[in-house]
C-alpha cells in the first residue's frame, strides 16, 4: 500500500539549467570565502566539486552529514573552517539573501508545467509528499530552488538536503534513510523524478519510480510527462 510520493525537485517539479546554477552558487560562495580567508578562489571552488563527488561516492562508509562531510573536505583542500559561527554566518547569509535571485538569466528557473497539480493529487489523495531533491547543497538552497518553482516548505512533510542526509541519490541507503525519517518503508513510497540513474535507488530496495523525463527506463511503472502525470497518478498509486 502507498503511504508516500516523494518528488524530486530540478527538472521534475523545477524547470532548470541545474549546472549553470551549482557553478552561479560555487562561484558566488567561493568569492565571499577567498574574501575572507585571502585562499585562492579558484582552489576554493576545486575544494567544493571535491566534497560533492566524495558526497556521491558510492565507496562511501563514513556515518557524518553530507553538510559535515563537505566542510571536512573543504577544511582538508584549503583550510578554512566552514563550520567556524564566523563563515557560517556569512554562507546563510549569502543563500538566504543571494542565493534566491541566482534564478534568471542562464540558469532560466520556471515552474515545470503539471508540477503543482501533481502535487495537490498527492494531498487531495491523503498522501504523505515528500522532497526527496539529491541533498548536496543546503536546506536554504532548496527552499530558494522550491520557491522558483511555485511552492513553499509547507507543501512537503520532509525536504532532503545537505544538513539532514548522510548519503545521496542514486544509492539505496539515501533512499532508505529518508523514508525512515519519514515513517514509511521504500515499498510504501513512490519516487516521481526525471533523472534515469539518480531517481531509481541502487542497489533496489523496494522503491518504485514514476519518471517524468526523456527516456524511457524499464524500470520506471510509468513513463511521461510531468503536465501528464497528475490524470493518471490516482491509478499509479492504487495499482502499485
Amino acid at each position: 500500500m502507498i503511504r508516500a510520493v516523494l518528488f524530486d525537485l530540478d527538472d521534475t517539479l523545477l524547470s532548470l539549467n541545474l549546472t549553470a546554477f551549482l557553478a552561479r552558487y560555487v562561484n558566488g560562495a567561493s568569492g565571499l570565502l577567498c574574501r575572507a580567508s585571502g585562499k585562492v578562489r579558484v582552489n576554493i571552488m576545486a575544494a567544493y566539486a571535491r566534497a560533492w563527488l566524495a558526497v556521491e561516492a558510492e565507496t562511501r562508509r563514513d556515518r557524518l552529514t553530507n553538510e559535515q562531510l563537505i566542510n571536512k573536505i573543504v577544511f582538508e583542500q584549503t583550510g578554512i573552517p566552514l563550520d567556524d559561527p564566523a563563515i557560517a554566518d556569512m554562507i546563510c547569509c549569502f543563500e538566504r539573501t543571494v542565493v534566491p535571485r541566482m534564478g534568471g538569466g542562464i540558469v532560466r528557473a520556471q515552474p515545470m508545467p503539471g508540477a503543482r497539480e501533481a502535487v495537490d493529487c498527492v494531498h487531495d489523495l491523503g498522501l504523505v509528499c515528500a522532497l526527496a531533491t539529491n541533498p548536496v547543497v543546503s536546506h536554504a538552497c532548496d527552499v530558494a530552488r522550491l520557491h522558483w518553482a511555485g511552492f513553499d516548505e509547507g507543501d512537503f512533510a520532509l525536504i532532503s538536503c545537505a544538513e539532514n542526509s548522510t548519503r545521496s541519490k542514486p544509492w539505496a541507503g539515501y533512499y532508505e534513510e529518508f523514508c525512515g525519517k519519514l515513517g514509511v518503508t521504500p515499498d510504501e513510497c513512490l519516487m516521481v523524478g526525471n533523472d534515469a540513474r539518480r531517481d531509481f535507488p541502487h542497489p533496489e530496495c523496494g522503491l518504485r519510480t514514476i519518471y517524468v523525463g526523456h527516456a524511457r527506463p524499464k524500470r520506471a511503472i510509468w513513463s511521461g510527462r510531468m503536465s501528464d502525470l497528475a490524470p493518471v497518478l490516482p491509478r499509479l498509486i492504487a495499482t502499485s
